[in-house]
């Protein structure tokens, strides 16, 4: 469905907005003191995984909103979290977005953004019987796997859809094919679940999964299924599995991994219990640098830093700038893999932006050195 806004003859002028850091209701305890409990005298260092932060999909989507304030002007209605980031959220709140949990809260005729995540069939329904202008910032990625299930429906397959239920991504998937589909949240699921053909079955997995915690529920579903089919491609986005690439590899050099991103970011906690099963002696999960607690550095010398898929590098600058004060102030990359992807804006986008007479209408999606996805 495209937008049918008319756009104005020139965009408005972006502004900076500094969007207040939540405070921690403690003292910070000082450097001194905390060498002064430290366990250990020696250097201290961080590893910094690479890549880490923003992907290309949600580049794209976050630029979508960015995009429509500066072309329409506020409000922009967003359908749930555009992403799964507090800072980014709040960001955009300040700038005139407003975000709500279903379609029908937003006024008759106005403009709604899909998230990354993706929507069901039944959501667009509901836009367009509202007479709703949208512009879809769906991750292509996602819409790959909505087009499987949809492909497979077609051809009577049954679906496993390996995912977190009640997750905006599965919702979406499962949404376009519900006759077909099982939602399968983990390996410990599979001994009770009950199939109509197991010679006609295939799995599918949401985006942001763990690839060990996934390939073992396949292992098992193959076990009890051994007809089971696996996709045309891998459906865990190369963003998610380059992202746990590389703390498999920091991890167990590391006294302490942070990991930088939101409490319902599907990748984030994915990248902590990751961390963990793969050797940090400890891991933790923050939104921003006055989240982490200094009594971690006690027993530190080295401290893993990544950040999940949705989170703007800046997050990680504070939180680097944080352990420098407490003397991690060597940092060394650690790459596994180089990332250079780009996706087109939403096809409503760039009709609107060609329509203002702009000649370069963008990607979402910028590119990156080998160290840096923001």
């Amino acid at each position: 469905m495209t937008s049918t806004a008319t756009a104005p003859a020139a965009p408005a002028r972006r502004q900076h907005i500094a969007v207040p850091v939540p405070m921690v209701p403690r003292r910070r305890r000082s450097p001194e003191e905390v060498a002064a409990e430290s366990t250990f005298t020696g250097p201290r260092k961080v590893l910094l995984a690479a890549p880490r932060g923003y992907c290309a999909g949600v580049d794209r989507a976050v630029i979508a909103v960015e995009k429509a304030l500066e072309t329409y002007g506020a409000p922009v209605y967003v359908r749930k979290e555009i992403v799964h980031n507090r800072h980014v959220v709040e960001t955009l709140q300040e700038k005139g977005v407003i975000f709500v949990e279903e379609a029908d809260q937003v006024p008759e005729g106005a403009l709604v953004v899909f998230s990354a995540h993706g929507v069901s069939p039944a959501v667009k329904q509901m836009a367009e019987d509202r007479n709703l202008q949208t512009i879809d910032a769906t991750c292509p990625l996602v819409t790959k796997v909505h087009r499987e299930a949809v492909r497979f429906a077609r051809d009577d397959y049954e679906i496993l859809l390996i995912g977190h239920e009640g997750h905006e991504e599965v919702e979406g998937t499962y949404g376009e094919a519900p006759e077909n589909t099982t939602i399968v949240n983990g390996p410990w699921e599979v001994d009770d679940l009950q199939v109509r053909n197991p010679d006609q079955l295939i799995w599918l997995s949401q985006t942001t999964l763990s690839v060990d915690e996934t390939m073992e529920t396949v292992q098992k579903l193959r076990e009890r299924f051994p007809k089971l089919q696996d996709p045309p491609s891998d459906d865990i986005c190369y963003a998610t599995s380059n992202r746990q690439a590389a703390i498999k590899k920091v991890a167990p050099q590391s006294d302490l991994v942070i990991v930088v991103g939101s409490e319902n970011s599907s990748n984030s906690v994915r990248l902590k219990e990751v961390a963990k099963e793969y050797g940090a002696a400890r891991a933790e999960r923050v939104d921003y640098a006055n989240q982490v607690d200094e009594a971690w550095f006690q027993d530190a010398a080295t401290i893993g830093v990544t950040s999940g898929a949705s989170v703007p590098e800046v997050l990680v600058d504070d939180v680097l700038r944080l352990l420098a004060e407490y003397g991690y102030g060597e940092v060394e990359e650690i790459v596994t893999a180089e990332e250079d992807i780009v996706f087109s804006l939403p096809k409503e986008i760039r009709k609107a932006l060609t329509q203002a007479g702009h000649d370069d209408v963008g990607r979402g999606g910028r590119k990156s050195s080998p160290c840096s996805t923001s």
